[in-house]
This record gives C-alpha cells, structure tokens and sequence, in this order.
C-alpha cells in the first residue's frame, strides 16, 4: 500500500485516534502480535506512512530470551520469531539499532535513502534499503521497574518520515508499553506455569484453581522414573556436570513423554512424575511410545556420556492406571499441583521394584491389560508390594 500523497501537520492528531484505540479498544484482545498488526494498519489509514514495523519484547523463557514480532504492508498477522539467548554474542545483533538501544539511546533514527557508503553498516540497515526503505526509527518501550523493550518503524515515502509523522508515532509509545506490558506479563505467567507445573495445570491454575483443597478425580495412566546410583554421582561428580547430567537425562526422558500427550506434573530430585489421562483413547499406547523413544534417547545419551568417560545412566520406571486425585495440596501459603492416590503409590513401588527384578520399565497387570496385544510385554510373575496387602501381577516392557 502507497503512502497518501499528501500528509499535513494534522497527522499527529490522527495518530491520536491510534492512541484512543490502543487505550480503549484492545481490552478483548488477549495476543500483542494481533494488536500490534492492526495498530499498524491503523497508522497507515490515520495517514502515516509505515511500511514496516517490529516490536521486541523480553520474555526470559527456559529456551529463548524473547521474541521479535514483525509487521509488513500487505500483512494482515504479524510475524513472530524467537529469540536465542546467545543473540547478543552474534553479528546480527552487534551493532545493531536493538543494540544501541540497550546501551542506553533513547531514539536511534537512519537515513536509509542514503547510499550504504555513507550511511551505518549493518545488515539490518543493508536489508531494509534493498527492499525500498528509505527512513527508520527505533524507540525505547518503557516497561515497569524500568524494563526496556523496542518498537522500531521504516517508510518507502520519498524524503523518509516528516516531522508530523514522527511525532504522531512517539505519541503512539506510552499506551502501546501499557498495552503490551499486560499482554507480555500475561504471556510471562502462562510461560511460567507452564514451565513449573505443566500445560493443562497451568490452564486450570489461570481459570481460578487456586484454592486449597479444590481439584478433581482424573482416571490415568501413572509414570514414575528414577535415576539409578544419583546419590553416588553426586557426591563424586563436580557440581556443575551433575547439573549438566540431571538437564540431559531429564531431556531424554521428558521429550518423549510431552511429544505423546504425556503432562510432566513435577521433577522430584533426580526423578519424575508423568500422566496420561484415560480422556484420551490411546493414552495408555502413547505412554509406551513415549518410554521406547525415552529409551532410545537415553541410549544415545550413554554412548555421548561414555566418550567423555563417563559411567552409563541407569533408571527404573515403574507404570500402572487408575483414579488419582488431581489438585492443590499444601500449607496456607504454599500449594503443589500435583496428582496423589493409591495408584500414583502403586507406580512408586514399581519403579523401585525395578531394581530388585533388574528390569527397567515395570508394568501392573492393570495397565497391561490395556493395551492388550499391541505390544510385546513380558510377565515377571506375581510380587509383594509394598504397602498393598496382595501381591501384584507384574511385566517387564523392554520396547
């Protein structure tokens, strides 16, 4: 889309109907990105003639730094691409207007209708003047406790951004950090329920499932897994590469498990608890897929771990199925979301059987009986549980 062909010193008051959208409108609109794409097709109809635009936002999720959400003409829906946290260290980012930015200017602005030889070398500067632009600012967005994050617009217009313009797209930086700091913040909280207690707990958690006590009865497949010998590694192993370890085993064994609709409830030391709710039909198969490809992981992390001299990993994991209760269990203060019940006793009993019968992977008779024929279990016979008055028909799943 053209700029208009002929732009007063009455944009900036246009801009300011931007503003009163951003300010009054935007309240049932839960993603920045879809805001931040109509406020730039807004400013385009309000006179101003961006052509490109990206906001940068901090997020300070476990695997990237943040996100870049950019915007084009002729785009309907913002792009979004995240962000590494070694991004600072890399060329694209050295140098760079976001660069600047962070070190402390408050407004980076280039003349890109200039020739690269006289205007700064960067690539991101060498990208936008090959695609036609000619003008570009970079701004600050002043989040709470002075957290900075940027906003970033470009022009093809002939001559770059006038001086009504400009001023109409500063006007625009407060409401658009109020707008974005809660969007943002509602993203950070999602990431971090997400990351300390999974997804379908973290959902519960921000629809208002917060009371002490409350939860409810779910039927599903139980997984408890152990790291063998930890306590052993860890008192002889430097801190650092018990970290190390702990990070990769937990990588082998969890990927697989969220991968098949598995929800890791929590990380108990050098073990874990996982569910497989029966809701879906092939809970109990996609429990088994998810421990073969644990498995194989763990195998491949054994061959990586004994070039570097390292002793193999071992683990135990014990499955059964039935009614857990799923809820907030704690003190006043502080609650865990987490399933309890007989069952999830059952499955710790068989992921420490595992060690005394010297088979990884214990299923209960109950479990087993599930998947029926679908895969290739072998029966170990019946054994005395503890805490269960009658002893339990066990197999062994070596998938």
């Amino acid at each position: 889309m053209n700029a208009p062909p002929n732009i007063d010193s009455d944009t900036a008051h246009l801009g300011g109907e931007v503003v009163n959208w951003l300010t009054n409108d935007t309240r049932d609109e839960r993603f920045i990105d879809n805001i931040f794409a109509e406020m730039c097709l807004r400013l385009q109809r309000a006179g101003i003639p961006v052509k490109r635009a990206t906001l940068h936002v901090l997020i300070h999720h476990p695997q990237w730094l943040g996100a870049r959400i950019m915007w084009a003409d002729g785009m309907r829906e913002a792009e979004i691409a995240r962000v590494d946290y070694d991004v600072r260290e890399r060329s694209e980012f050295i140098g760079s207007p976001a660069n600047e930015i962070q070190d402390g200017a408050k407004e980076v602005r280039e003349n890109l209708a200039q020739d690269g030889a006289l205007g700064r070398k960067h690539a991101v500067y060498d990208e936008m003047r090959a695609k036609g632009l000619t003008d570009y600012v970079a701004w600050p967005l002043y989040h709470t406790l002075g957290k900075r994050h940027i906003v970033t617009f470009a022009t093809d217009r002939p001559g770059g951004f006038e001086a009504a313009h400009i001023e109409g797209l500063r006007n625009l930086l407060p409401a658009l950090a109020l707008v974005s700091e809660i969007r943002v913040k509602n993203r950070l909280a999602r990431t971090l329920l997400e990351t300390y207690v999974g997804a379908h707990a973290g959902e519960l958690i921000l629809a208002g499932a917060t009371r002490r006590g409350s939860g409810t009865t779910v039927h599903a497949a139980i997984m408890i897994c152990d790291l063998r010998d930890f306590t052993k590694i860890s008192d002889n192993w430097p801190r650092d590469d018990v970290i190390e370890l702990l990070n990769d085993y937990f990588d082998a064994m969890s990927e697989p498990i969220t991968r098949h609709g598995g929800e890791i409830l929590k990380f108990i030391g050098d073990g874990l608890l996982a569910i497989f709710p029966l809701s879906e039909k092939r809970a109990c198969a996609n429990l088994l897929h998810a421990v073969s490809e644990a498995r194989q992981a763990m195998a491949a992390l054994n061959v990586k771990n004994d070039g570097t001299g390292r002793a193999p990993l071992n683990y135990g994991i014990g499955v059964h199925v039935g009614d857990v209760m799923y809820g907030n269990i704690g003190s006043r203060t502080r609650l865990d979301f987490t399933v309890i019940g007989p069952a999830v006793n059952m499955a710790s009993r068989l992921e420490s059987l595992t060690k005394q019968l010297g088979k990884p992977v214990l299923l209960s008779r109950a479990f087993a009986d599930l998947v029926g024929c679908d895969f290739d279990l072998e029966r170990v016979g019946e054994h005395s549980v503890r805490g269960f008055s009658d002893p339990i028909e066990l197999f062994a799943y070596h998938g």
